[in-house]
């Protein structure tokens, strides 16, 4: 089965993010490791990383992932603001390192008017740039699926998958799959008729391999309707019986299944959420 995880606020300190984790009983968490709407980021404490990267292991989390800013846009056709966000994007990565996170999140950004193909070429020239100067670099870039709003990249499995044949060095580069994200963009996974369907086209156009984490988030919005709005499992247009068949997947065990669903202080939506999911696993004969 997913490695079940969710994430979590840092607010108070990068401990206090793994501290509400051990208290959710999560083995996954997703953070952010600065403002993700702010360009600019205080140099991460070096007490502060020691404490994180000791604290993980010690309450279990076996799985660590992060999300980058949202102001990150390697697609843009702007020369200025491709330049800044790809060394944001390198910085995310460096603070990564330094945190001991394997994997960090992060959208491929938007054409503004500069159509597909040449988005693609941009976020691909992003990567092969980044990583060509962070040769040492441990983090990888996970592309995350999009729900396709405006001129938003990655809402087509083709897009992705274009990317990827693009970058030179494929064993930095992966995919994070949002559940939410996929419905809004047309790619149906409400029965295990349809989920078998669409698993198979991002196999065919992206390939499972490169699958390395799942956001579990039911949608608000309709299916195809482009609209990234996220509900609880359940309780969206999804409904339960497409989560069934994910977390019924054999070929995803293991991977980490981040919850980004709605959440309150006390972590009580995370739990609610956490146990339906885990109400949906097939028992073992």
């Amino acid at each position: 089965m997913l490695a079940l995880g969710s994430h979590v606020s840092t607010s108070g300190g990068l401990d206090k993010g793994v501290t509400r984790a051990a208290a959710l009983g999560i083995t996954a968490i997703q953070v952010f490791t600065k403002s993700e709407r702010q360009w600019q980021a205080k140099p991460l404490d070096p007490a502060m990383v020691a404490l994180f990267r000791e604290m993980a292991p010690e309450v279990g989390i076996e799985h660590l992932v992060a999300h980058d800013s949202y102001l990150i846009n390697v697609a843009s056709p702007e020369p200025d603001k491709w330049e800044r966000s790809r060394e944001a994007l390198m910085i995310e990565l460096d603070r990564c390192d330094d945190l001991g996170i394997p994997w960090l999140v992060s959208h491929p950004g938007a054409h503004m008017g500069g159509g597909l193909e040449q988005g693609i070429v941009l976020v691909a020239e992003a990567i092969n740039r980044i990583h060509a100067e962070r040769p040492d670099g441990k983090a990888s870039i996970l592309i995350e699926t999009t729900a396709g709003q405006g001129t938003s990249m990655g809402a087509r499995f083709e897009e992705i998958g274009e990317i990827i044949r693009l970058t030179v060095d494929k064993s930095r580069i992966g995919v994070c799959l949002d559940t939410c994200h996929i419905f809004a963009a047309g790619y149906d996974i409400r029965t295990p008729e349809t989920y078998a369907e669409t698993m198979g086209r991002f196999d065919e156009l992206v390939g499972l391999s490169f699958l390395k984490c799942l956001h579990l988030n039911d949608s608000l919005k309709d299916f195809d309707s482009h609209r990234d709005r996220h509900a609880h499992i359940g309780e969206g247009t999804i409904g339960v019986e497409g989560f069934r068949s994910i977390m019924n997947d054999e070929r995803l065990a293991g991977l980490p299944g981040i919850l980004e669903t709605p959440k309150d202080d006390a972590g009580e939506q995370d739990r609610m959420n956490l146990a339906t999911l885990r109400g949906l696993i097939a028992p073992t004969a």
